[in-house]
């Protein structure tokens, strides 16, 4: 099976995960993807899988060169975000790329435009692989699942390759932040890893955002609203107050690089009650923690406004930045730029402006940066990835268990 026949196979199969499910994974279907690489892994010969139960597979080749004993695992995820839907994914395959506008839905008016997205420059020639303009396409992290997967199947159908033991995961729930809560390293058995979840291929990723969510809930008084004067208090208002108390500089929308931000990503509620759920990121955690400490101050502020305390906020962090721990370990981007290197591919370092499953299992004690896919435009209808750049990742990873 080609690494295209993959991952047209595994973006057509419905995946996704449900922040609000409190189910292990959060959703079933996800299993049906686990339960079919679990299949696949068997028919290629890996000696050793488990699945788990809780939508993760841990599965080792043992080493067939016994100068190489580093363990190396390699981690990707099935779940896809929750953006947009991931249901009914019809995948359309652009082969020998012109360069120009691509229509990706005609009766939506949906296109795939250079001047929008620039990068579909770079790839003139090269077989994409897009949505149809309704759903998502689903490569994250699907177009991970299928380069480590080819590259098992290029590891067992080639006893002269020479590698030290590999170890495979693969888990769900990482789009909702769940990726390795019962992800044990013990199974994994791994001394380090690497993700397969990033976009371009000329950039891994070695630190990523400290992470935190919140959320602030707001009690109103409804009454009637003929008879409301001097008597109602809105919760949807207080929550409108409130949000726009933030500094809109600080959002997504308007930082890039190293800069934090506070994400509103969900609203909820009526009169009487409603919520706002926030997400909020920064490289250091002394500024992640400064924006934790704004967004409490803006509730005590709206409090003291109030007639009574009405307005609350919860917050959770969620994950944090892996760079001190990668740095610690230089042995392991040796190996990342010494194949790089050799195969004559430009490599540059950026920071995630997210997090992965690396980056947890970077904290139970798994060194784990994150290598590229070879996708772009990740969680919406304009998403795609380039065939090309998968392979040269397959290459990449021969090199590096090689080693």
């Amino acid at each position: 099976m080609t690494l295209l026949e993959r991952f047209l196979m595994y973006v057509k199969m419905d995946s996704q995960s449900d922040p609000d499910s409190q189910t292990i994974p959060s959703t079933s279907k996800q299993l049906h993807v686990i339960s079919l690489l679990e299949e696949q892994l068997k028919a290629l010969g890996v000696p050793r899988i488990v699945n788990d139960g809780k939508g993760n597979i841990y599965a080792t080749i043992p080493a067939n060169d016994s100068t190489k004993s580093t363990s190396i695992g390699l981690m990707a995820h099935v779940d896809t975000a929750t953006e947009m839907s991931g249901a009914n994914v019809q995948p359309q395959v652009i082969q020998d790329y012109d360069g120009e506008v691509i229509v990706l839905n005609k009766t939506l008016g949906v296109t795939l435009d250079p001047s929008i997205f620039p990068s579909l420059r770079n790839h003139k020639g090269k077989t994409l692989i897009t949505t149809s303009g309704d759903t998502l396409l689903g490569a994250d992290d699907k177009a991970g699942v299928a380069i480590v997967m080819d590259f098992v199947q290029f590891v067992m159908a080639n006893p002269s390759y020479q590698h030290g033991p590999i170890q495979i995961g693969f888990t769900c729930d990482e789009e909702i932040g769940r990726g390795v809560t019962h992800f044990e390293p013990s199974l994994f058995q791994a001394e380090f890893a690497f993700t397969l979840d990033g976009g371009d291929l000329h950039y891994i990723n070695v630190e990523n955002f400290n992470a935190s969510s919140a959320v602030v809930s707001f009690q109103g008084k409804a009454i009637h609203p003929g008879t409301a004067k001097d008597q109602m208090v809105n919760a949807q208002t207080l929550a409108a107050r409130y949000h726009l108390s933030l500094p809109s500089t600080q959002t997504p929308e308007q930082t890039q690089g190293y800069e934090g931000f506070i994400h509103l990503t969900q609203s909820m509620g009526g009169v009487e009650s409603s919520e706002l759920r926030y997400i909020v990121r920064d490289h250091d955690v002394a500024k992640l923690e400064a924006l934790e400490n704004l967004m409490q101050a803006k509730v005590d502020a709206l409090n003291a406004t109030l007639d009574i305390s009405r307005v609350s906020i919860e917050i959770k962090r969620s994950y944090y930045n892996m760079k001190s721990i990668i740095d610690q370990h230089p042995q392991i981007l040796k190996r990342v730029n010494d194949a790089y290197q050799a195969l004559s591919i430009p490599l540059q370092y950026e920071p995630i402006r997210g997090g992965t499953d690396g980056a947890m299992l970077t904290y139970k004690g798994v060194p784990t940066p994150n290598l590229a896919t070879g996708g772009y435009n990740f969680h919406g209808k304009y998403e795609y990835w380039v065939v090309e750049d998968g392979m040269k990742m397959v290459d990449i990873l021969k090199r590096i268990f090689a080693y």
